[in-house]
């Protein structure tokens, strides 16, 4: 299902014949380095993140993170959409894409998508997380209009900075 298209971009529903780019994805050192490590190492286990993950919020939650594609070509680029997590009260834009891709503009383009998706959907605030140092990120958050919040220990006792963004 097509949540919604971009200039450039169409974001949809992850589907479990999506698990080879998850799988490549999960594994590239940025998202290792930025975002952390899935443990997803082979198929089996990339259809099980689909599942437990983006298929289980938009059953949950009406929202998740989304396959990104170019509309030209129809090959899939990266990840971005709304999470709900459990230590945060309120859902955050999130994002990867593969390294092929980064630099080009698609991480705020996606992003300003799924912010205009979140206010169709009502929502009054989002947060956005980041890893220090990553400044690539911080840039596309502060394109978003987001100001930094916070900085908290996150689950695994690492520093990340939270930053929010009011709707309007």
């Amino acid at each position: 299902m097509i949540v919604l298209e971009t200039n450039r971009l169409r974001l949809r529903y992850l589907t479990l014949k999506d698990a080879y780019f998850i799988l490549d994805i999960l594994n590239t050192p940025g998202f290792l380095d930025n975002i952390g490590d899935r443990g997803v190492r082979d198929q089996y286990q990339a259809e099980k993140y689909i599942i437990e993950g983006p298929l289980a919020s938009y059953h949950e939650h009406g929202f998740g993170l989304y396959l990104v594609e170019l509309i030209s070509t129809g090959e899939p680029i990266g990840l971005s959409g709304l999470v709900k997590r459990a230590n945060l009260l309120l859902p955050d834009v999130g994002y990867a894409f593969l390294p092929d891709f980064w630099g080009k503009g698609y991480a705020v383009e996606s992003a300003k998508g799924v912010l205009d998706y979140a206010r169709e959907l009502k929502m009054l605030e989002l947060m956005g997380i980041v890893s220090l140092g990553n400044d690539a990120s911080i840039k596309v958050l502060e394109k978003l209009g987001m100001q930094f919040y916070c900085r908290q220990k996150w689950d695994d006792d690492s520093d990340i900075l939270l930053y929010k963004l009011m709707m309007d």
